[in-house]
């Protein structure tokens, strides 16, 4: 339970290092509590996809439930719509050295039931989520706090309540400037107390204290959609414009373009692949076709046949030679993805387009029908090479074309294996027991290049699916999130791409723009940095 309340005036937190997240609007200045002018009560609706996992911030950590967390839940900070973190709950946050925060929470700030937040509920919330036993998809996230364990239980003792508006976080790296930023990341929201009454139920129902809340008790309809309403308690910046969103879980694309086109959707975050050449005509100034933080490959599991050791380097290094990605981005996709130069994107600050290693990017028959053969030499190839998708997000024609790319160029077997959704694939990708490669990308959590590598690539961490470890590689890491510069730690994280770039846990394929649109009765859409719109800021003729 949590302490008495402590009223605090006049606390400043001053930070050695000098960086203090400060101010809780986009502009700077005072938070906006009051609503938006023009805002109106009617429902959005959108496209969304059905969550993998029960909604719980810890426990989920791809696109569908994470934009509905992000719309139910308040963290210490949010992202803007150019990727600037902004304060929410937090009044304050310090770095007091390389390895100390200190968090100070604005007072009165409440969940949707009423319970005030306060420090507890940030602490409870990581250390639950921090547990092996309780199996959260992003225990890794907080790995950098001192006492924490990825395999046992055990208290993260890095976090201490100060009192009921303040705490710190003691880390066991010097990274406290990195992880600041990462703050705004929904594994690091909230939970009240009641969430610890009945996890399992919570997490099918959950209580927030976001911009809005779930609708009802039964508002989430598995396979169908999920209905939010406008959390009329949150005092934050992101002052919903709307009466509440509905997402509409389809089971394609094109479904959901056509029911865009019918005037039967509102805002759509996904334009199919057969509708890219047309959208922008089909839309006009309501199409949508921005850069945004995505990037897209597919992972080829370390303990598959023939890709393993040096045999399996040079396989994977022949696969990406024999990958046309400048046609295949011009015919699948009109253009509306660029040939990935690296393993980030290019909206991130301290991106690159001249990593070493990165010409395995370029298409070479030649070579890689060189480096196949090499590979041959080794352990001669047997049985057929596949991708898996997952049938319900469009994925099938680039995933054709790549698979015959690599047929046409090595002269085997390669197709496409189709999942009838994302959560059967992904069952099999967490369980482990899936036997092809597999589709794989990265939409930013947060925007820093450390976000596209540690996730994914880092020994042990929450994403990686292919359960890649190279020491090296972590060593670069942990440099760079130790560095004293942001500028210092992107020529680390570029020096660590260099390793990706000999091992290919993944074979990157391009950068996405966001290609969505939306109905002719909203305005005010806007898509943020990392292709989510800004649900809140729509509004909607009655």
């Amino acid at each position: 339970m949590k302490r008495n309340k402590i009223a605090l005036t006049g606390l400043v937190l001053l930070g050695a290092s000098g960086l203090v997240l400060a101010g809780c609007s986009n502009s700077g200045g005072t938070e906006a509590t009051e609503e938006p002018s023009g805002a109106s009560t009617a429902i959005i609706t959108a496209d969304g996809t059905e969550p993998e996992n029960p909604l719980l911030p810890a426990g989920t950590n791809e696109v569908g439930g994470g934009k509905i967390l992000d719309s139910i839940f308040a963290g210490l900070v949010y992202y803007d719509g150019e990727g600037k973190a902004v304060n929410d709950m937090a009044e304050e946050i310090t770095v007091d050295d390389e390895d100390t925060l200190t968090v100070k929470l604005k007072e009165g700030q409440t969940f949707s039931d009423g319970e005030e937040v306060t420090a507890d509920n940030f602490t409870e919330a990581w250390n639950f989520g921090a547990q092996l036993s309780n199996a959260q998809q992003n225990q890794s996230w907080f790995s950098d706090i001192v006492g924490f364990s990825a395999d046992a239980d055990s208290e993260l003792t890095g976090l201490e309540v100060v009192d009921d508006y303040t705490f710190t976080i003691n880390l066991s790296s010097p990274v406290a400037a990195d992880f600041a930023l990462r703050l705004g990341y929904s594994a690091y929201y909230p939970l009240p107390d009641v969430a610890f009454d009945d996890i399992e139920a919570f997490g099918e129902s959950p209580i927030g204290n976001g911009p809005y809340k779930l609708a009802s008790e039964d508002a989430w309809q598995h396979d169908v959609q999920i209905d939010l309403v406008k959390n009329e308690d949150y005092a934050g910046g992101r002052q919903a414009q709307n009466g509440g969103v509905t997402f509409v879980f389809y089971a394609t694309q094109d479904a959901a373009y056509a029911d865009l086109l019918g005037g039967n959707l509102d805002v759509l975050e996904g334009v199919p692949p057969v509708a890219l050449p047309t959208f922008e005509s089909d839309l006009g100034d309501r199409a949508v076709n921005q850069a945004a933080a995505i990037f897209q490959s597919f992972t080829i599991a370390q303990n598959l046949p023939h890709f393993s050791g040096e045999e399996g380097k040079l396989r994977r290094q022949a696969i990406s030679h024999a990958i046309n990605r400048p046609e295949i981005t011009e015919t699948i996709f009109s253009g509306t993805r660029t040939p990935a130069s690296d393993f980030t994107s290019p909206v991130i600050d301290g991106w690159s387009d001249s990593v070493e290693g990165a010409d395995v990017l370029e298409f070479d028959a030649d070579k890689a029908k060189e480096l196949w053969a090499e590979a041959d030499a080794i352990s001669p190839w047997s049985g057929s090479f596949q991708i898996a998708y997952n049938s319900d997000g469009g994925h099938q024609p680039w995933v054709d074309a790549v698979s015959n790319s690599i047929k046409n160029t090595l002269g085997i077997d390669a197709s496409g294996a189709p999942y009838v959704d994302f959560a059967s694939l992904r069952q099999q990708v967490n369980d482990r027991t899936i036997q092809t490669a597999f589709r794989t990308g990265w939409q930013a959590d947060y925007p820093g290049l450390y976000n596209f590598l540690a996730p994914i690539y880092a020994t042990g961490a929450g994403s990686n699916d292919g359960d890649y470890s190279n020491p090296d590689f972590d060593a670069l890491l942990a440099e760079g999130a130790s560095a004293d510069s942001l500028e210092a730690a992107n020529e680390k994280y570029v020096a660590a791409q260099e390793i990706l770039f000999q091992d290919l846990p993944a074979i990157p394929l391009w950068y996405s723009n966001v290609t969505g649109g939306y109905g002719e009765s909203v305005d005010n859409v806007v898509f943020g940095w990392n292709s989510v719109p800004l649900y809140y800021q729509i509004t909607k003729s009655e």
